[in-house]
């Protein structure tokens, strides 16, 4: 804990960029020394180009940052980027090869063969993808990235029951929060009174994702987990909190107390190294009848916790069950912040 890393992070204006700076306060292992925006904030200080949408005031230690163009170099020893997926894959990859480890949120490298897409709970050994990408960026950089807000969610709570009882089929229904849109995200007019039954692309997000990151690191590639995953994504009228009714058909099934007891006991190396984002429980399980919800649960674990609730044997499949999570936290920033210190505390940087 004795050095502190630079960072920079690219798209730092918009809604995940400013989850990312207020998590980094008074973070032990990093700092904020850089910060890189569009066209239309370069030039300015951050505090002048950036309207500060998150609860309290800005950090004072970023006010006077200039505001840099996404590009190297930048005064920084790794970058995290919440960039739009459409630049994200040329601007990403400059820097990697540049030198820069990249801590992505964005969509842009997930499913490429030699990037890990990483929960640090679930498939911390997919690390070792890394030596892939050696020969890729001569200078030392890298890309990892974690996955798509809801896939993170669906993931966590499904990865400690393919471990134990084997999934062969999913099927999920996620109420995804406004935040997820960024912002100004969605027309008030459209969704005031209303549910959106269609987000572009998440749907197979989460469904390709998913197998990528409960598939197993096979010495230079992952196989893919062998179920089936469906997903239906709608946009609901909620600020913050992603939510998911899954339903789950297993290869050996178990009893409801021994899923119960799966999913209750789960940790992982992140806890274990007690590094500094990671929750104490990855998963809480909540056995009221209405629960979980947005309101009272996105903030479990300093957001960082997924919650379960409504567990129950379900006539078509074996289980369903409701899971939420804070979607730009752990859905987010929180996600890459996560990885940036597992690869610190397994000497990636």
């Amino acid at each position: 804990m004795s050095r502190k890393y630079r960072v920079g992070i690219l798209g730092a204006t918009g809604m995940v960029g400013q989850r990312f700076i207020e998590l980094l306060v008074d973070h032990p292992q990093f700092e904020v020394t850089a910060v890189a925006a569009s066209d239309r904030s370069q030039g300015k200080t951050f505090g002048e180009a950036c309207t500060w949408r998150l609860n309290g005031e800005m950090p004072t230690a970023v006010r006077t940052l200039p505001v840099q163009p996404p590009a190297p170099p930048l005064d920084c020893d790794l970058v995290f980027s919440s960039l739009p997926g459409e630049i994200a894959r040329e601007t990403e990859g400059s820097f990697a090869a540049a030198g820069y480890p990249v801590i992505s949120n964005s969509s842009a490298f997930r499913m490429d063969e030699d990037v890990p897409l990483l929960i640090p709970e679930v498939n911390h050994e997919h690390i070792g993808l890394l030596e892939q990408q050696r020969g890729k960026y001569a200078k030392g950089g890298f890309i990892v990235t974690n996955p798509n807000c809801s896939t993170i969610m669906i993931a966590l709570a499904l990865a400690p029951l393919h471990a134990a009882f084997g999934i062969d089929a999913c099927v999920a229904t996620t109420l995804q929060a406004l935040s997820g849109a960024g912002y100004p995200g969605v027309a008030s007019l459209d969704i005031i009174d209303n549910v959106l039954p269609f987000i572009g692309g998440e749907e197979e997000k989460i469904e390709a994702e998913t197998v990528k990151i409960l598939g197993r690191f096979n010495e230079s590639r992952i196989e893919p987990a062998p179920m089936a995953v469906s997903a239906q994504c709608h946009r609901v009228n909620v600020a913050d909190g992603h939510m998911a009714a899954v339903r789950v058909k297993f290869a050996r099934k178990p009893s409801l107390e021994n899923l119960r007891d799966a999913l209750t006991d789960f940790r992982s190396l992140p806890q274990e190294l007690g590094l500094h984002t990671a929750p104490a429980a990855p998963i809480a399980i909540r056995d009221e009848e209405n629960r979980p919800q947005p309101k009272l649960d996105r903030d479990a674990g300093r957001g960082m916790t997924v919650t379960v609730g409504r567990i129950k044997p379900d006539s078509v499949l074996d289980y369903r069950f409701v899971a939420l999570s804070h979607n730009t936290i752990r859905g987010a920033a929180g996600a890459a912040i996560l990885n940036a210190e597992l690869l610190v505390a397994l000497g990636r940087l």
